[in-house]
């Protein structure tokens, strides 16, 4: 029994670290689909969790934050919250589907016109990016103000280390002119995340909803450690740059985001049961 287990375990192909390597534990698994209707109401609801989330983080201010996934059969189309409707308030059937010229094509309510200005500039700019993630949040906001990317001062940052971009264009300028969006959308390439000078946080993901959701969270939580260490006035040591990256290739992937989040999600659908009403 031991050899047989030990040979299912060279056999299969890891992309991370992270997956067992005993054959037959319980895991969470990507799933696959063989049509776009079972696909789209997967990436619905996990929006819908990323939504809740987000609540249960308390990012929330006001009508401001939208977070987007592509649909999977209409790439020119998006998934999104609606307007001035509060993240633990997002469910299945009032998700609103819109194009990138911000016309609701599906869904009874309004589109967020900050959200469809830099959300649908980076999504028609990047075919490959697939979700993103924006919300006002109180220590990303803060961090913000100093127009600089954040230090590996911890393994926790260093998932974001060579891997966020800050941008100063548009800065502090409330994004509705359609040219706002295309002055930022650039500096999306390559990278998961992006701090905006004077305005917040942004995430984006080339694999998920759940991976954009959860590392937008974990910028968030990285800018509050570092504003807590500069209020020290001490000057923290950082992770080097070669264990830096490291650490970014183990334990900063979108496909850790992804995982990260199924913890998450399958909290929320046990306590949350009307989020796919």
């Amino acid at each position: 029994m031991l050899d047989t287990v030990k040979t299912e375990s060279v056999k299969r192909q890891n992309t991370s670290i992270y997956q067992p390597t005993q054959a037959g534990r319980i895991f969470p698994e990507i799933p696959v689909f063989d049509n776009y209707e079972a696909e789209r109401l997967h990436l619905k609801k996990r929006l819908v969790a990323a939504c809740r989330a987000f609540a249960l983080e308390k990012l929330d201010y006001g009508f401001a934050g939208h977070l987007t996934i592509r649909d999977p059969e209409h790439p020119e189309l998006y998934w999104t919250n609606p307007m001035c409707v509060h993240f633990a308030q997002v469910k299945l059937s009032n998700l609103i589907l819109a194009d990138h010229k911000g016309q609701v094509v599906q869904g009874d309510h309004a589109l967020n016109r900050a959200g469809f200005v830099l959300h649908a500039a980076v999504h028609e700019a990047h075919p490959d990016i697939l979700a993103m993630c924006h919300a006002h949040t109180v220590y990303g906001t803060a961090f913000a103000s100093l127009g600089k990317p954040l230090d590996p001062i911890s393994q926790d940052a260093a998932a974001f280390f060579e891997d966020h971009a800050v941008i100063t264009a548009e800065a502090g300028q409330v994004a509705v002119e359609e040219k706002a969006g295309l002055a930022v959308c650039d500096w999306f390439t390559g990278v998961k995340a992006a701090i905006h000078q004077n305005h917040g946080l942004f995430s984006a993901s080339r694999h998920s909803i759940e991976a954009a959701a959860f590392w937008f969270m974990a910028l968030e939580r990285c800018c509050k450690q570092q504003l807590l260490v500069e209020a020290t006035g001490q000057k923290p040591k950082l992770v080097s740059p070669e264990n830096a990256r490291y650490s970014r290739e183990h334990v900063g992937s979108e496909y850790i985001g992804w995982l990260h989040f199924q913890a998450i999600y399958d909290h929320l659908v046990l306590t949350q049961p009307d989020m796919f009403a």
